[in-house]
């Protein structure tokens, strides 16, 4: 019975996907793409200059005694 079941399962999925689903264009695909890329990029940015801010913050701090 379980077999029966689980051959249900990917079956009834299967058809979900190829028929259900409405998968992105070429176009669109690289679109979001370059948007998630330019975000990934400016975030990595944000993050590097509040590192070199901090850092250097730390190095005044703890560098006036030597």
């Amino acid at each position: 019975m379980k077999k029966l079941k689980l051959l249900t399962d990917i079956e009834e999925s299967y058809n979900e996907l190829r028929y259900k689903t409405s998968w992105p264009t070429k176009g669109q695909l690289i679109k979001s793409s370059i948007i998630v890329l330019i975000a990934s990029i400016i975030i990595a940015l944000i993050i590097w200059v509040m590192d070199m801010a901090i850092n250097g913050i730390m190095h005044f701090i703890y560098g006036l005694g030597h």
